[in-house]
Formats: structure tokens, sequence, C-alpha cells
């Protein structure tokens, strides 16, 4: 009679750390930068007069609805929500990965509403100038996010 245990070669998946060690182990330290670097994007881009609404309405649903549903899981892996399903870690590598291209598109065209703002005003140009910035870096967050969640 065939045995109903799982065959020996399974590794057991890696324990997600609880409290402060949160922030120091590597796939879910990216969390709090992604967070702040991300606030910051929308900050400025909201404190700009916005010369193209369409393309800098994208860059703030994109950077908004990313604060608000990584905040989620950051609080889902600070409560402990996680153990509740199987697949969190292809969830959460899934939303890093989709997010990593949304962030991409919208910090091109916070990059092209910064180039047109040149001739206008230089305290809005210096605003798009830092949203652009900061938004490139939350895109590189993001990427690094999906790719240590993949390969750890």
């Amino acid at each position: 009679m065939a045995s109903r245990e799982p065959p020996a070669t399974t590794l057991p998946r890696p324990e997600v750390p609880t409290g402060l060690a949160l922030f120091l182990t590597i796939p879910y330290a990216f969390f709090l930068p992604e967070l702040v670097f991300g606030f910051w994007v929308w900050i400025f881009v909201a404190a700009t007069q916005v010369a193209n609404p369409l393309l800098q309405g994208w860059v703030m649903y994109v950077s908004l609805t990313s604060f608000i549903i990584s905040l989620v899981f950051l609080l889902s892996y600070l409560l402990g929500f996680y153990r509740i399903l199987d697949s969190w870690k292809i969830l959460n590598s899934l939303y890093q990965g989709t997010t990593s291209i949304l962030y991409m598109s919208a910090a091109v065209l916070q990059a092209h509403a910064t180039i047109i703002s040149e001739g206008q005003n230089i305290s809005h140009y210096y605003l798009n100038t830092a949203a652009t910035f900061f938004a490139f870096v939350t895109t590189f967050l993001y990427i690094l996010h999906a790719f240590s969640l993949y390969y750890y």
C-alpha cells in the first residue's frame, strides 16, 4: 500500500521572521523603503501643478495603489496573516512583479511630464524632477523585491 506522506526530497519552506527581524531579512526588508519612496512619489506629484492630467494621473494611481497594497502586505506579515494561505509567497511575488512593471511605466510617464514642465514654474519643475527620481528608485526597489522573493 502506498504511503500518503510527502516524499523525503521536499524542502521545508523557510519561516518568515516576526517582529523587527522582518525588516532585517532580505525579501521582506524591501517593504519599508518601497513605502517611503512610494510615499514621496505621490506627495511630490500632488504638490505640483499638474500640467498633463493623463500622465500624472496614472503616476498618482500607481503610486497610491501600490502604497496601500504594500502596506497591507507589510501588515499581513507583521500580524501573521500570511500563515492562512500556502500560496502567500506566490501571491506576493506576482504582486511585486506586476507592480514593478506598472511603476516603470509610471516613472517613464513622470519623466515625460517633467520634460513638459521644464519651461514653466521652476519650483514645479524641481518637484517633478524629485518625483521622477523617487519613481525610478521605487521601481528599482520593487524589481529587487520581486527577484529576491523568486530566489529566496
